[in-house]
């Protein structure tokens, strides 16, 4: 049976916000393994892959994790676990998929925890949009085409956006939009006729279970995003990361665009 410390010294423990990454297990950090390998009890995320537990057999494991449309668990309810595991234990980690300070309600966590007098520490872990953007061996931000990147999610606590709202348009050259599958086809719709940097012919590149062996891509444009033809290809079961900007253009689609646009400068210097 396995023996797991306690605080008995009175002293509160100490809580570890860990990134967990974007699901692959070896993708976590050396210094988010170690804490894992030393931790007493460990609350962790729904997405979190289970082979990634095996790197906490000693710890009390509890999972805490919140899923789109599923029953889960109360932020407010988390806070207070996360405070009352202080009171017993003395290494406490809270593992969350991604990076803690990413659309994770980490500050929600570091704030129930400080006013309770807690010490806590956060560890970053690789965001899905890097993962994906590695995974595709495109980068997010390209010389001459992209300057700009913009994280969004429209995930509003435990809801969406109301379908006769306003989805806000950020000017970011390039767009990620997290947990934005069921938004898919108005986020493009409203792109195309609001956004002065994406337009019908704008690249799309979705990736879904980014780094883990069930990893999908669906590659097209906005328009067709905004016609509903990626609505059947998504997998509820899937976190989706919408990746949208002329930096994900394939290479040698881009390469022939540029060069067209040079012809036609040089073209329009000459006349």
């Amino acid at each position: 049976m396995t023996t797991i410390s306690t605080n008995n010294n009175n002293t509160l423990g100490k809580v570890y916000l860990v990134g967990a990454g974007p699901g692959a297990v070896d993708l976590i950090t050396v210094r988010g393994a170690k804490l894992l390998a030393q931790a007493d009890i460990v609350f962790y995320d729904a997405l979190v892959d289970p082979e990634m537990l095996k790197l906490c057999p000693k710890a009390i494991q509890i999972e805490v994790g919140k899923r789109c449309g599923k029953l889960s668990s109360a932020q407010q309810f988390i806070n207070k676990r996360l405070v009352d595991a202080a009171q017993k234990h003395q290494v406490i980690v809270r593992l969350k998929g991604g990076d803690p300070m990413l659309f994770g309600r980490a500050d929600e966590e570091i704030q129930a925890l400080k006013a309770a007098g807690i010490e806590v520490q956060v560890v970053p872990g690789i965001t899905a949009a890097l993962a994906g953007a590695a995974s595709i061996q495109q980068s997010l931000t390209l010389r001459g085409v992209s300057r700009s990147v913009a994280f969004i999610t429209l995930a509003q606590g435990a809801e969406n956006v109301a379908p006769g709202q306003p989805i806000s348009n950020p000017s970011a050259d390039t767009l990620v939009y997290y947990m934005g599958r069921k938004d898919a086809a108005r986020i493009a719709q409203q792109l195309i006729e609001q956004s002065p940097n994406q337009h019908s012919n704008t690249p799309v590149q979705i990736l879904e279970a980014v780094s883990t062996p069930r990893e999908r891509l669906w590659t097209s444009t906005l328009q067709e995003l905004a016609a509903g033809k990626a609505d059947q290809w998504f997998d509820s079961a899937s976190p989706a990361l919408i990746m949208i900007g002329e930096a994900l253009r394939s290479p040698s689609t881009l390469a022939s665009d540029t060069a067209e646009e040079k012809i036609d400068e040089c073209l329009q210097k000459a006349g």
